[in-house]
């Protein structure tokens, strides 16, 4: 103790606690049913890898686009069975990429998930009309997303 110092002035800091992600990674011993080839498009970057990251431990084949157009490129050449798409994407909305996976024959029938700060009713409702089968409110439970994600 320094000079003056009470015993007042100590403090015990607690161990440092393990990162989420590495703790769910070491315990998880259960994959989902069946790996879906999963398309993430969302202009967060750090959201975008944590979702990527999260599905991949799960046994997902995963890629990531950060642009709407990129989104549909990515649709249109990898085939995904399920895409996540932020709404508030810049450039081609989330909107815009559903219309445009829905438009393809070859994507059509991809289950596509909305997953957005947009939470009004009138934003579900024109989700649901671009053809998003799912609209969820960021931040997502992620059992939710992958229940979502993995059911058959």
């Amino acid at each position: 103790m320094r000079n003056g110092a009470s015993h007042q002035d100590h403090f015990e800091l607690p161990a440092k606690a393990e990162p989420t992600a590495l703790a769910f990674r070491r315990n998880a011993t259960v994959s989902c049913p069946r790996p879906r080839r999963v398309l993430i498009v969302e202009d967060n970057r750090d959201g975008a890898e944590s979702l990527r990251i999260l599905l991949e431990l799960r046994g997902h084949d995963v890629r990531v686009a950060y642009t709407g157009t990129d989104g549909v490129k990515v649709a249109h050449t990898w085939k995904p069975e399920v895409v996540v798409c932020d709404i508030g994407l810049p450039g081609l909305d989330g909107y815009g990429v559903a219309r445009e996976i829905r438009h393809d024959q070859s994507t059509a029938g991809v289950r596509l998930i909305a997953l957005t700060g947009y939470g009004q009713q009138e934003d579900r409702c024109r989700s649901r009309e671009a053809g998003f089968d799912e609209h969820l409110i960021k931040p997502a439970e992620p059992e939710t997303l992958q229940d979502l994600i993995e059911r058959p």
